[in-house]
Protein backbone atom coordinates (compact mmCIF):
# COMPACT_ATOMS: atom_id res chain seq x y z
CA UNK A 1 0.00 0.00 0.00
CA UNK A 2 1.09 3.50 -0.77
CA UNK A 3 0.95 6.63 1.51
CA UNK A 4 0.16 9.78 -0.01
CA UNK A 5 1.33 12.88 1.91
CA UNK A 6 0.94 16.46 1.64
CA UNK A 7 1.48 19.46 3.87
CA UNK A 8 1.93 17.46 6.61
CA UNK A 9 -0.79 15.18 6.41
CA UNK A 10 -1.94 11.99 4.84
CA UNK A 11 -3.95 12.63 2.31
CA UNK A 12 -4.50 9.29 0.51
CA UNK A 13 -4.06 5.49 0.90
CA UNK A 14 -4.04 2.93 -1.70
CA UNK A 15 -1.96 1.65 -4.66
CA UNK A 16 -0.31 3.38 -7.47
CA UNK A 17 0.01 6.63 -5.76
CA UNK A 18 2.62 9.29 -7.48
CA UNK A 19 4.10 12.25 -5.93
CA UNK A 20 7.03 14.40 -6.43
CA UNK A 21 9.61 12.55 -4.52
CA UNK A 22 8.97 8.82 -3.29
CA UNK A 23 10.33 6.84 -0.38
CA UNK A 24 10.23 3.28 -0.84
CA UNK A 25 10.27 1.09 2.00
CA UNK A 26 10.61 -2.40 0.60
CA UNK A 27 7.62 -3.82 3.02
CA UNK A 28 8.27 -2.87 6.12
CA UNK A 29 5.71 -1.96 8.49
CA UNK A 30 4.39 1.53 9.04
CA UNK A 31 2.74 2.83 11.85
CA UNK A 32 1.49 6.00 13.19
CA UNK A 33 4.41 7.35 15.90
CA UNK A 34 4.45 6.01 19.23
CA UNK A 35 2.88 7.66 21.90
CA UNK A 36 4.52 8.37 25.88
CA UNK A 37 1.75 8.65 27.91
CA UNK A 38 3.71 9.05 31.45
CA UNK A 39 7.14 10.18 31.49
CA UNK A 40 9.24 11.89 34.45
CA UNK A 41 11.58 14.12 32.64
CA UNK A 42 12.53 16.33 35.22
CA UNK A 43 13.27 13.50 37.58
CA UNK A 44 15.20 11.08 34.59
CA UNK A 45 19.16 10.46 35.04
CA UNK A 46 19.74 10.84 39.05
CA UNK A 47 21.86 7.60 39.46
CA UNK A 48 24.89 9.20 39.71
CA UNK A 49 23.48 11.15 42.46
CA UNK A 50 21.57 8.15 44.41
CA UNK A 51 23.63 4.80 43.88
CA UNK A 52 21.17 3.22 46.52
CA UNK A 53 17.96 1.54 44.50
CA UNK A 54 14.60 2.00 46.59
CA UNK A 55 13.26 -0.69 48.19
CA UNK A 56 9.32 0.45 48.27
CA UNK A 57 7.25 2.90 46.85
CA UNK A 58 8.04 5.38 49.63
CA UNK A 59 11.79 4.60 49.48
CA UNK A 60 11.73 6.38 46.12
CA UNK A 61 9.84 9.34 46.89
CA UNK A 62 11.65 10.05 49.78
CA UNK A 63 15.18 9.39 48.18
CA UNK A 64 13.82 11.49 45.14
CA UNK A 65 12.81 14.18 47.46
CA UNK A 66 16.34 14.41 48.87
CA UNK A 67 17.32 15.12 45.48
CA UNK A 68 15.14 17.52 44.29
CA UNK A 69 16.58 20.17 46.63
CA UNK A 70 19.58 20.32 44.74
CA UNK A 71 18.09 20.33 41.58
CA UNK A 72 18.29 24.16 39.31
CA UNK A 73 16.46 25.05 36.22
CA UNK A 74 19.40 24.72 34.05
CA UNK A 75 19.91 20.86 35.59
CA UNK A 76 16.28 19.33 35.08
CA UNK A 77 16.58 20.91 31.61
CA UNK A 78 19.60 19.58 30.56
CA UNK A 79 18.58 15.94 32.17
CA UNK A 80 14.93 16.43 30.30
CA UNK A 81 16.75 17.31 26.72
CA UNK A 82 18.48 14.13 27.35
CA UNK A 83 15.96 11.82 27.73
CA UNK A 84 13.68 13.97 25.08
CA UNK A 85 16.52 13.40 22.61
CA UNK A 86 16.44 9.08 23.32
CA UNK A 87 12.37 9.78 23.07
CA UNK A 88 12.56 11.34 19.88
CA UNK A 89 15.23 8.37 18.27
CA UNK A 90 12.51 6.04 19.76
CA UNK A 91 10.48 6.77 17.35
CA UNK A 92 8.05 8.63 19.37
CA UNK A 93 6.21 11.45 18.54
CA UNK A 94 3.91 12.67 21.14
CA UNK A 95 5.00 12.93 25.07
CA UNK A 96 2.87 13.94 28.18
CA UNK A 97 5.55 14.67 31.02
CA UNK A 98 4.69 15.01 34.21
CA UNK A 99 6.17 18.05 36.16
CA UNK A 100 6.21 18.01 40.09
CA UNK A 101 4.94 20.89 41.43
CA UNK A 102 5.96 20.95 45.28
CA UNK A 103 6.91 23.69 48.13
CA UNK A 104 10.74 21.46 47.63
CA UNK A 105 11.24 22.52 43.87
CA UNK A 106 8.51 25.40 43.08
CA UNK A 107 8.24 26.02 40.10
CA UNK A 108 11.41 25.21 38.27
CA UNK A 109 10.63 22.54 36.98
CA UNK A 110 7.78 23.61 34.74
CA UNK A 111 10.37 26.73 34.32
CA UNK A 112 12.73 24.21 33.11
CA UNK A 113 10.45 22.46 30.20
CA UNK A 114 8.35 25.20 28.95
CA UNK A 115 10.59 25.97 26.36
CA UNK A 116 11.34 22.43 25.52
CA UNK A 117 7.72 22.28 24.03
CA UNK A 118 8.68 24.55 20.79
CA UNK A 119 12.50 23.61 21.25
CA UNK A 120 11.22 19.70 20.36
CA UNK A 121 7.93 20.35 18.29
CA UNK A 122 9.53 19.59 14.78
CA UNK A 123 9.76 15.69 16.33
CA UNK A 124 7.24 15.82 18.89
CA UNK A 125 3.98 17.28 20.28
CA UNK A 126 5.01 17.33 24.01
CA UNK A 127 2.34 18.12 26.90
CA UNK A 128 3.37 19.15 30.61
CA UNK A 129 1.22 17.72 33.76
CA UNK A 130 1.62 20.07 36.61
CA UNK A 131 2.04 16.96 39.20
CA UNK A 132 1.55 16.78 43.33
CA UNK A 133 4.15 13.70 43.89
CA UNK A 134 4.61 15.33 47.34
CA UNK A 135 1.10 15.38 48.38
CA UNK A 136 -1.53 18.25 48.78
CA UNK A 137 -2.55 18.82 52.14
CA UNK A 138 0.45 17.58 53.49
CA UNK A 139 2.90 19.43 51.84
CA UNK A 140 0.84 23.08 52.55
CA UNK A 141 1.45 26.11 49.53
CA UNK A 142 1.54 23.28 46.53
CA UNK A 143 -2.55 23.49 45.46
CA UNK A 144 -1.31 27.33 45.28
CA UNK A 145 1.54 26.25 42.81
CA UNK A 146 -0.89 23.60 40.87
CA UNK A 147 -2.81 26.56 40.22
CA UNK A 148 0.06 29.05 39.09
CA UNK A 149 1.76 26.26 36.82
CA UNK A 150 -1.92 25.93 34.71
CA UNK A 151 -1.70 29.54 34.77
CA UNK A 152 1.72 29.74 33.56
CA UNK A 153 0.91 27.07 30.72
CA UNK A 154 0.73 23.59 32.21
CA UNK A 155 -1.22 22.02 29.46
CA UNK A 156 -3.36 19.42 32.45
CA UNK A 157 -3.06 18.25 36.24
CA UNK A 158 -2.16 15.19 38.28
CA UNK A 159 -2.27 14.10 41.73
CA UNK A 160 -1.21 11.61 43.58
CA UNK A 161 -3.59 10.58 46.18
CA UNK A 162 -1.79 7.41 48.03
CA UNK A 163 0.79 10.19 49.40
CA UNK A 164 -1.58 12.64 50.78
CA UNK A 165 -2.88 12.58 54.19
CA UNK A 166 -6.48 13.09 52.87
CA UNK A 167 -6.16 11.20 49.62
CA UNK A 168 -10.28 12.15 49.12
CA UNK A 169 -9.94 15.90 49.90
CA UNK A 170 -6.92 15.43 47.41
CA UNK A 171 -8.63 14.00 44.59
CA UNK A 172 -11.08 16.77 45.03
CA UNK A 173 -8.29 19.75 44.65
CA UNK A 174 -7.15 18.14 41.59
CA UNK A 175 -10.62 17.88 39.68
CA UNK A 176 -11.39 21.58 41.10
CA UNK A 177 -8.40 23.06 39.44
CA UNK A 178 -9.23 20.84 36.38
CA UNK A 179 -12.68 21.87 36.27
CA UNK A 180 -11.42 25.55 36.65
CA UNK A 181 -8.54 25.40 33.93
CA UNK A 182 -11.14 23.56 31.65
CA UNK A 183 -8.27 20.48 31.45
CA UNK A 184 -7.19 16.82 31.96
CA UNK A 185 -6.36 14.95 34.99
CA UNK A 186 -3.68 12.48 35.85
CA UNK A 187 -3.25 10.32 38.67
CA UNK A 188 -0.94 8.46 40.06
CA UNK A 189 -3.49 5.96 41.83
CA UNK A 190 -3.45 2.43 44.06
CA UNK A 191 0.22 1.56 43.92
CA UNK A 192 1.00 -1.13 45.77
CA UNK A 193 0.65 -4.75 45.99
CA UNK A 194 -2.37 -5.03 48.39
CA UNK A 195 -5.72 -3.28 47.83
CA UNK A 196 -5.18 -0.86 50.83
CA UNK A 197 -6.08 2.08 48.92
CA UNK A 198 -8.53 1.45 45.58
CA UNK A 199 -8.85 5.19 45.69
CA UNK A 200 -9.75 4.42 41.76
CA UNK A 201 -13.45 4.19 43.13
CA UNK A 202 -13.31 8.15 43.85
CA UNK A 203 -11.53 8.90 41.09
CA UNK A 204 -14.51 7.27 38.62
CA UNK A 205 -17.49 9.13 40.46
CA UNK A 206 -15.48 12.13 40.67
CA UNK A 207 -14.80 11.88 36.96
CA UNK A 208 -19.00 11.15 36.42
CA UNK A 209 -20.01 13.91 39.25
CA UNK A 210 -17.88 16.70 37.50
CA UNK A 211 -18.51 15.47 33.83
CA UNK A 212 -15.35 14.76 33.24
CA UNK A 213 -15.48 11.08 31.09
CA UNK A 214 -12.61 10.90 28.57
CA UNK A 215 -10.49 13.51 30.15
CA UNK A 216 -8.89 11.29 33.21
CA UNK A 217 -6.04 8.93 33.26
CA UNK A 218 -4.94 6.90 36.25
CA UNK A 219 -1.45 5.24 36.36
CA UNK A 220 0.15 2.09 38.13
CA UNK A 221 -3.05 0.55 39.36
CA UNK A 222 -0.94 -2.28 40.42
CA UNK A 223 -3.62 -2.88 43.13
CA UNK A 224 -6.09 -3.81 41.51
CA UNK A 225 -4.25 -7.01 40.14
CA UNK A 226 -4.69 -8.14 43.55
CA UNK A 227 -8.79 -8.21 43.52
CA UNK A 228 -10.79 -10.86 43.28
CA UNK A 229 -11.79 -11.38 39.55
CA UNK A 230 -15.32 -10.46 39.65
CA UNK A 231 -14.23 -7.08 41.75
CA UNK A 232 -11.76 -6.61 38.71
CA UNK A 233 -14.56 -6.68 35.48
CA UNK A 234 -16.52 -4.27 38.23
CA UNK A 235 -13.93 -1.48 38.60
CA UNK A 236 -12.49 -2.27 34.85
CA UNK A 237 -16.51 -1.42 33.37
CA UNK A 238 -16.87 1.44 35.86
CA UNK A 239 -13.66 2.72 33.99
CA UNK A 240 -14.90 2.39 30.80
CA UNK A 241 -18.43 3.45 31.49
CA UNK A 242 -16.28 6.69 32.37
CA UNK A 243 -13.92 6.87 29.53
CA UNK A 244 -10.57 6.42 32.40
CA UNK A 245 -7.69 6.00 30.93
CA UNK A 246 -5.39 3.01 32.58
CA UNK A 247 -1.68 3.51 31.87
CA UNK A 248 0.57 0.65 33.08
CA UNK A 249 4.14 1.33 33.82
CA UNK A 250 6.17 -2.33 33.25
CA UNK A 251 9.81 -1.19 33.90
CA UNK A 252 8.61 0.47 37.76
CA UNK A 253 5.50 -1.41 38.55
CA UNK A 254 7.58 -4.64 37.77
CA UNK A 255 10.70 -3.23 39.58
CA UNK A 256 8.54 -1.87 43.23
CA UNK A 257 6.05 -4.46 43.51
CA UNK A 258 6.52 -7.88 45.98
CA UNK A 259 9.34 -7.05 47.17
CA UNK A 260 8.17 -8.50 50.00
CA UNK A 261 6.98 -11.72 48.90
CA UNK A 262 9.26 -14.20 50.18
CA UNK A 263 8.29 -17.01 48.00
CA UNK A 264 6.31 -16.42 44.55
CA UNK A 265 6.78 -12.96 44.12
CA UNK A 266 3.89 -11.44 42.15
CA UNK A 267 4.30 -9.51 39.07
CA UNK A 268 2.70 -6.10 40.36
CA UNK A 269 0.90 -5.44 37.09
CA UNK A 270 -2.08 -4.01 36.31
CA UNK A 271 -4.41 -6.62 34.92
CA UNK A 272 -3.41 -5.46 30.94
CA UNK A 273 -5.61 -8.43 29.14
CA UNK A 274 -8.71 -7.87 31.35
CA UNK A 275 -8.75 -3.97 31.26
CA UNK A 276 -8.79 -4.33 27.29
CA UNK A 277 -11.25 -6.84 26.99
CA UNK A 278 -13.48 -4.28 29.04
CA UNK A 279 -12.83 -1.72 26.46
CA UNK A 280 -10.86 0.53 28.56
CA UNK A 281 -8.15 2.33 26.86
CA UNK A 282 -4.82 0.73 27.96
CA UNK A 283 -1.32 2.83 27.68
CA UNK A 284 2.15 1.16 28.58
CA UNK A 285 4.86 4.17 29.54
CA UNK A 286 8.26 4.45 30.61
CA UNK A 287 8.00 6.29 33.65
CA UNK A 288 10.93 7.07 34.91
CA UNK A 289 14.42 6.38 33.58
CA UNK A 290 17.41 5.74 35.86
CA UNK A 291 16.39 6.86 39.25
CA UNK A 292 14.85 5.18 42.59
CA UNK A 293 11.89 4.75 40.87
CA UNK A 294 13.91 2.25 38.27
CA UNK A 295 16.89 2.51 38.05
CA UNK A 296 17.42 1.14 34.31
CA UNK A 297 15.36 2.55 31.52
CA UNK A 298 16.17 3.35 27.70
CA UNK A 299 13.06 5.67 27.02
CA UNK A 300 12.03 3.15 24.03
CA UNK A 301 8.58 1.96 24.71
CA UNK A 302 8.66 -1.31 22.39
CA UNK A 303 10.72 -2.24 25.65
CA UNK A 304 7.75 -1.52 27.76
CA UNK A 305 5.86 -4.04 25.30
CA UNK A 306 7.90 -6.75 25.24
CA UNK A 307 8.00 -6.64 29.09
CA UNK A 308 4.15 -6.46 28.96
CA UNK A 309 4.47 -9.53 26.68
CA UNK A 310 6.33 -11.22 29.25
CA UNK A 311 4.51 -10.43 32.53
CA UNK A 312 0.90 -10.06 31.45
CA UNK A 313 1.13 -13.66 29.01
CA UNK A 314 0.19 -11.80 26.23
CA UNK A 315 2.22 -14.02 23.47
CA UNK A 316 -0.65 -14.85 20.06
CA UNK A 317 0.22 -12.76 17.57
CA UNK A 318 -2.60 -10.99 18.21
CA UNK A 319 -2.29 -10.15 21.81
CA UNK A 320 1.31 -8.87 20.47
CA UNK A 321 -0.30 -6.45 17.95
CA UNK A 322 -2.56 -5.59 20.95
CA UNK A 323 0.41 -4.60 22.75
CA UNK A 324 1.51 -2.75 19.76
CA UNK A 325 -1.83 -0.39 20.16
CA UNK A 326 -0.83 0.43 23.82
CA UNK A 327 2.16 2.57 22.23
CA UNK A 328 -0.08 4.12 19.64
CA UNK A 329 -3.80 4.20 19.34
CA UNK A 330 -4.69 3.47 23.14
CA UNK A 331 -2.26 6.13 24.29
CA UNK A 332 -3.13 8.95 21.79
CA UNK A 333 -6.83 8.48 23.05
CA UNK A 334 -5.84 8.75 26.10
CA UNK A 335 -3.84 12.35 25.49
CA UNK A 336 -6.93 13.13 22.99
CA UNK A 337 -4.88 13.65 19.99
CA UNK A 338 -7.72 14.17 17.82
CA UNK A 339 -5.47 13.96 13.91
CA UNK A 340 -3.96 10.90 15.05
CA UNK A 341 -3.92 7.82 13.07
CA UNK A 342 -3.11 6.61 9.73
CA UNK A 343 -6.21 7.80 7.83
CA UNK A 344 -6.49 10.76 5.56
CA UNK A 345 -7.04 13.93 7.24
CA UNK A 346 -4.50 12.33 10.13
CA UNK A 347 -1.22 14.16 10.67
CA UNK A 348 1.69 12.37 8.79
CA UNK A 349 3.32 11.12 12.42
CA UNK A 350 4.80 7.73 11.41
CA UNK A 351 7.57 5.10 12.24
CA UNK A 352 9.01 2.98 9.47
CA UNK A 353 10.12 -0.82 11.21
CA UNK A 354 12.84 -3.21 10.30
CA UNK A 355 10.37 -5.85 10.29
CA UNK A 356 7.33 -7.03 8.19
CA UNK A 357 4.86 -8.17 10.76
CA UNK A 358 2.86 -6.19 13.48
CA UNK A 359 3.71 -8.35 15.72
CA UNK A 360 7.50 -8.38 15.34
CA UNK A 361 7.33 -5.14 16.27
CA UNK A 362 7.18 -6.10 20.07
CA UNK A 363 8.57 -10.35 19.50
CA UNK A 364 12.06 -8.88 18.23
CA UNK A 365 12.00 -5.47 19.23
CA UNK A 366 12.49 -4.50 15.87
CA UNK A 367 14.74 -1.30 15.09
CA UNK A 368 13.06 2.25 13.24
CA UNK A 369 14.49 2.65 9.82
CA UNK A 370 12.45 5.93 9.61
CA UNK A 371 10.49 8.42 11.69
CA UNK A 372 8.39 11.19 10.06
CA UNK A 373 7.11 13.86 11.84
CA UNK A 374 4.58 16.49 10.22
CA UNK A 375 5.63 14.53 6.39
CA UNK A 376 9.19 15.23 7.48
CA UNK A 377 11.54 12.72 8.38
CA UNK A 378 13.25 13.75 11.74
CA UNK A 379 15.53 10.48 11.95
CA UNK A 380 16.89 7.93 9.87
CA UNK A 381 18.31 5.01 11.47
CA UNK A 382 21.61 3.24 10.10
CA UNK A 383 22.89 0.36 10.86
CA UNK A 384 25.40 -2.59 9.72
CA UNK A 385 26.62 -5.05 11.09
CA UNK A 386 29.82 -6.92 9.71
CA UNK A 387 29.78 -10.36 9.91
CA UNK A 388 34.06 -10.78 9.88
CA UNK A 389 33.70 -14.47 11.01
CA UNK A 390 32.03 -15.64 7.47
CA UNK A 391 34.48 -14.00 5.32
CA UNK A 392 37.15 -15.71 7.62
CA UNK A 393 35.74 -18.73 7.02
CA UNK A 394 35.20 -18.23 3.64
CA UNK A 395 38.72 -17.17 2.97
CA UNK A 396 39.88 -20.41 4.57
Amino acid sequence: MDLALEAGRIVALGTGLAGREAIDVEGRVVTPGLVEAHLHLDKAYLHDRIPAGAETVEDAIRLTAEAKRAFTVEDIRARARRLLDAVVAAGTTAVRGHVEVDPIVGLAGLEALLPLRAEYAPALRLQLCAFAQEGILQAPGTEALLHQALARGADLVGGCPYNDTDPGKHIEIVFGLATAFGVDVDFHADFADEPRHLHVRAIVAETRRRGWQGRVAVGHLTELGALPPAEQDAIAAALAEAGVGVIVLPATDLYLMGRRDATNPRRGLAPVRRLLAAGVPVALATNNVRNPFTTVGTADLVHMTFLAAVAAHMGTPAQLRALVETITTHPARILRLPDYGLAPGCRADLVVWECEAVEDIVATVAERWLVLKDGRVTVERTRRVHHRWREADARA
